[in-house]
């Protein structure tokens, strides 16, 4: 469909094609992003449930994990879908308001799992680098607002991205080489001039995501000096466990994506399916693995899981 104007014919609907060149492995490849789903979805739930009904895991780093899990929800849950839908029934077809919606809840969500991270590393620095003051510096209502925060960042930084593609004219092609629709993926296929999309794209990568990276090396740098410098190694091991998770974490959230950012600017000779299948882990992985790590590595969590399914 597209709507005449002043400017000349502007599609109003697109058409995702998922992966091309791998068309025919379509069933195939939906079989890993559903048991991911699955997986992501039962994961986190379980989490959330473990972290609201225990008390004794009312503490900040469980309520920042509680958070997060909450975010990997909405994160795959506004993708996989519709790449599942795409699978299946060669559906792909996207109003261009559901894509600018979907394009801000994948943006928004991301940037909000950045800052919970990062909020994950000051509860942490704190932990260990003031142990003593930890409860009294990082209360409930802190938390709270800590999580506010987070939400109103990414969602103040991304909504201006709404109007940006609205103001678009989309008279070329409206296919679109991907499962889902994000930012700059759809403002390429305007007629209009897209740098301030660029420039402004960069602006929120630089100011969100890149300084929070920032800040959690700096966290960690502080915190593995404390660490380092702690007159017992048995103190010095269970300071560097309580960290083994999130640092899982923190690679598996950045890693793929710093990875795909590379291949996309030196992997020139790299068939596109390649990309949009990177693309795709970057959103599938992280939401179903995070609950695995965490199950695995934390003892309560362990015990409260076991306590659900095997009770006595």
């Amino acid at each position: 469909m597209t709507t005449l104007n002043h400017t000349g014919v502007s599609h109003t609907v697109f058409h995702l094609l998922g992966i091309p060149g791998l068309e025919n492995q379509h069933m195939w490849i939906s079989i890993p992003f559903f048991i991911s789903y699955v997986i992501a979805l039962l994961g986190n739930s379980l989490l959330i449930i473990i972290i609201i009904t225990k008390s004794s895991l009312h503490e900040p780093m469980y309520l920042f994990l509680c958070m997060l899990a909450g975010a990997d929800i909405v994160f795959s849950t506004s993708t996989i879908p519709q790449a599942l839908a795409i699978f299946w029934s060669h559906d792909g077809e996207i109003s261009l308001d559901c894509c600018i919606t979907q394009t801000f809840v994948i943006h928004c969500t991301f940037i909000s799992e950045s800052g919970i991270l990062l909020a994950m590393a000051f509860d942490r620095y704190i932990a260990i680098c003031y142990p003593l003051k930890y409860t009294t510096i990082l209360t409930h209502a802190l938390v709270g607002k800590i999580g506010v925060i987070i939400f109103l960042r990414s969602y103040c930084i991304v909504f201006p991205i709404i109007f940006l593609l609205k103001r678009l004219t989309f008279c070329q092609s409206n296919i679109i080489s991907n499962t889902f629709c994000e930012h700059i993926g759809v403002a390429k296929y305007a007629c209009n001039d897209i740098q301030v999309n660029i420039w402004y794209g960069i602006f929120v990568l630089m100011s969100t995501v890149v300084l929070d990276v920032l800040l959690i090396f700096v966290s960690y740098v502080l915190i593995l000096h404390a660490i380092f410098h702690m007159p017992f190694q048995d103190a010095r091991h269970k300071a560097l466990n309580t960290c083994g998770s999130h640092v899982c974490i923190i690679i598996l959230f950045y890693g793929p994506g710093i990875f795909t950012s590379l291949v996309q600017r030196f992997g020139r000779y790299i068939p596109p399916h390649i990309h949009i299948l990177l693309a795709n882990v970057c959103i599938i992985v992280p939401p179903m693995l995070n609950p695995i790590i965490y199950g695995i590595k934390t003892k309560q969590i362990q015990e409260q899981a076991a306590h659900i399914f095997l009770p006595k």
